[in-house]
């Protein structure tokens, strides 16, 4: 009996190929994300057809898809390529750790997979739960500065500050975290940083290093208590700013590992 469910598809980010591969449908797999690094055996194993905004169309088409999976506003010129072209597109929008575990269920169930997808999503949410519980026992929160670009400045996205918040810190932009797009979290007064006084700077500056010696540096910066403690830390990318598994898993490992040597210094 045929497989009714999608056989060959291109992921055009790295969250829906790290799915897959988790609950062992990888082999459906033709194509991926040049910037995809989890799990590393997929750069090996796959040709890397897409960017973020940008797309190898005819190589894509080449692969004879019947299913490319894709991410956000982003994307849709690239969305609206492929389907002109007839092929099955899916652009998921979700920006909330609830989206992201949703997200997982419901590719899952996309291919004939979901309860290993719902297994998946299990762990990630009895992971959360445990960092809450761990985030709750210490004895203070600290004031969370997340810094997603640095020119110009640009806070984190939701999912973010929900992963900040549940690893037992409080963002300094609550405000901001609603916003979907980056352009909407530009900081129009890189001072007002200053004013809301971070106890601790997370950098992620997709793409390219953290240098946070690059922050300490900047006009007014120096009475900021995470400049003047030296707590600017670098969470690289692709386990932060994807919304997919390793935010779930490593990326709240990396921000409450932190958060907690912070709440328990003198």
């Amino acid at each position: 009996m045929s497989d009714a469910y999608p056989q060959r598809i291109v992921c055009l980010t790295e969250e829906p190929t790290e799915v897959l591969y988790a609950i062992g449908e990888e082999h459906r797999i033709v194509g991926i994300s040049g910037f995809t690094v989890r799990p590393p055996r997929a750069r090996k194993e796959k040709p890397k057809v897409s960017a973020f905004t940008s797309a190898k169309i005819d190589q894509i088409l080449a692969l004879k898809p019947d299913l490319a999976i894709g991410f956000s506003d982003l994307q849709a010129d690239i969305a609206s390529e492929l389907i002109r072209a007839g092929v099955e597109v899916w652009i998921s929008n979700h920006r909330s750790v609830e989206g992201i575990v949703a997200y997982i269920r419901r590719l899952g169930a996309m291919v004939g997979a979901a309860t290993k997808a719902d297994e998946l999503a299990s762990r990630a949410e009895a992971h959360l739960a445990k960092i809450a519980a761990q985030a709750a026992a210490l004895p203070r929160r600290p004031r969370v500065y997340f810094e997603e670009w640095d020119d110009p400045q640009i806070t984190g996205i939701r999912w973010v500050g929900e992963l900040v918040r549940i690893a037992g810190g409080d963002d300094v932009f609550p405000e901001l975290l609603e916003e979907p797009l980056a352009k909407q979290r530009i900081l129009a007064d890189p001072i007002e940083v200053v004013r809301r006084e971070p106890d601790i700077i997370f950098g992620s500056w997709c793409g390219k290093r953290f240098r946070p010696e690059h922050v300490a540096a900047r006009p007014g910066w120096a009475d900021v208590p995470a400049v003047r403690d030296g707590e600017l830390h670098e969470i690289k990318s692709p386990i932060i700013l994807q919304p997919g598994p390793a935010a779930l898993f490593d990326g709240i490992e990396a921000i409450h590992a932190v958060i907690a040597r912070w709440a328990m210094r003198p």
